[in-house]
């Protein structure tokens, strides 16, 4: 089975208020790996005209990225607010 299909299985409810967010856009820009584009296994950060974008909507909530952002520590992570996020249908 995929990670796509086994995500769709997933249950996501989405706060308006976003849990994960780039704190300074310029220094993603100076970032040499830009190692949050390829190690999120929910694909929520993409570069978009030369910028990191966080579509937080998809995140699965594992704390990959609060550890590979490592070059900066740019990112600011938190659990989304009780009753928003993700809930596993098998565990």
């Amino acid at each position: 089975m995929k990670l796509e299909d086994k995500l769709f299985l997933d249950r996501y409810v989405v706060d308006s208020l976003p849990h994960l967010k780039i704190i300074n856009p310029d220094l993603c820009a100076m970032c040499q790996k830009k190692q949050c584009l390829y190690t999120c296994p929910a694909q929520v950060y993409k570069l978009e005209e030369g910028k990191i974008v966080v579509s937080y909507e998809g995140c699965v909530e594992c704390g990959t990225c609060r550890i590979i952002c490592n070059e900066y520590n740019n990112l600011e992570w938190r659990y989304p607010r009780g009753g928003f996020g993700i809930s596993y249908k098998y565990g």
